[in-house]
């Protein structure tokens, strides 16, 4: 560069189990501020749907609403979700995630999405008529049938008993009624906000691939692929098929064959709603990053949305992460221009988990000097 940047944009995605989007936008800030103190900062931490993804939009300005939902065991909490106009931006981890289960104790068979349908509901008796859901995080592999019984669904076994709310035996549906479902549904828009394109059955399927991460053994994971594929009976074979259907325990499944829902890469849908490319205008510099830096960031995941959106306005943009797995020709490739790694400053990974913020501003401070000052 031979012109000093005046202005600089922070885009961080979240370091997972060390530190939220925004702390890491915060942490970068601190230390490029001690090294360049006239330079202006402007701090938009970013997400793909997962974790954090409710936060990066109330980082842009977005109105919180707070309300109590079921967590993914049925243990009514605290949530949240995003509101701008006539948009809901509704993360699903934020209310049956993995973070949301009791002491944290893995409930593969029994966890649910019920209580990210009761968070839908909420928008729509608000007049909320766009809905954004973002996936990933669960805590389920469900098929999203919880969600549906708490939008109006009806679920029942051969003997025809109607399951009790959240309490719904996947593989021992026989039959449903819909017509209970919610009203605002049908003049309602819902965009699937994901960085995964699974499908619902099979060796990439829901089960397969993701149960295993959320407490289920070879046995449990036989169970709920039998589970998916009777609920894939029920709601129709082609919608299993579809990319993205695996997301969520199956919720992308769910959503896209009862309520017309349509699939987008998370980065892309977070970008466009909080207005990234306005946000670029008169950057000279654009900080993005995550904590694991790697082959899966070349896929979709929201630091390379980032660079992306960045090269195309003809900006910069330099990579922060935890560890940084991607050669120098990867990187260049996928429009970095460097890339930092906490690693290089601590190489023990709990040391540097803990230490997370302190090595960011370091790195800030390392940044400034040559990307700012140089």
């Amino acid at each position: 560069m031979t012109d000093r940047p005046h202005r600089v944009i922070l885009a961080p995605d979240k370091f997972k189990g060390s530190l939220t989007a925004a702390q890491v936008a915060a942490a970068l800030a601190a230390g490029i501020g001690r090294a360049a103190p006239d330079i202006e900062i402007r701090q938009l931490p970013v997400a793909d749907g997962g974790d954090g993804t409710v936060d990066a939009f109330l980082a842009a300005g977005w109105e919180r609403v707070d309300l109590e939902a079921p967590g993914p065991t049925g243990i009514s909490g605290p949530t949240a979700y995003a509101v701008r106009e006539n948009t809901a931006v509704i993360e699903l981890a934020a209310v049956v995630g993995l973070a949301k289960l009791p002491g944290g104790q893995l409930d593969p068979l029994g966890a649910n999405t019920y209580g990210v349908g009761v968070v839908i509901a909420h928008a729509l008796n608000r007049g909320l008529r766009e809905i954004v859901l973002g996936l990933g995080g669960s805590a389920s592999t469900d098929g999203g049938v919880g969600m549906l019984q708490a939008l109006g669904f009806r679920f029942y076994d051969e003997l025809d008993r109607e399951f009790p709310a959240g309490r719904v035996l996947l593989g021992d549906v026989n039959w449903m009624d819909h017509n209970r479902l919610h009203p605002a549904l049908a003049d309602t828009r819902i965009t699937l906000a994901g960085d995964v394109d699974n499908p619902l059955l099979g060796p990439n399927g829901a089960a397969a691939v993701y149960a295993p991460q959320k407490g289920a053994g070879p046995g449990e994971v036989a169970t709920l692929e039998a589970a998916l594929t009777n609920w894939a009976g029920l709601l129709g074979q082609a919608w299993a098929d579809k990319p993205g259907a695996g997301a969520a325990g199956g919720t992308g499944f769910a959503a896209m064959a009862v309520l017309g829902a349509v699939p987008r890469p998370g980065i892309e849908v977070v970008l466009e709603l909080v207005d990234f490319p306005a946000q670029l205008s008169g950057a000279d510099l654009v900080v993005t990053g995550e904590g694991s830096l790697d082959a899966q960031s070349l896929n979709g995941k929201a630091p390379t949305g980032v660079a992306n959106a960045a090269r195309g306005a003809g900006i910069p943009v330099v990579a922060v992460a935890g560890r940084l797995q991607l050669t120098p020709e990867e990187l260049r490739s996928a429009g970095f221009e460097s890339a930092y790694a906490l690693s290089d400053l601590e190489p023990d990974p709990d040391r540097s988990m803990a230490e997370a913020a302190a090595l960011l501003e370091r790195i800030g401070e390392r940044l400034a000097g040559e990307h700012i000052n140089p």
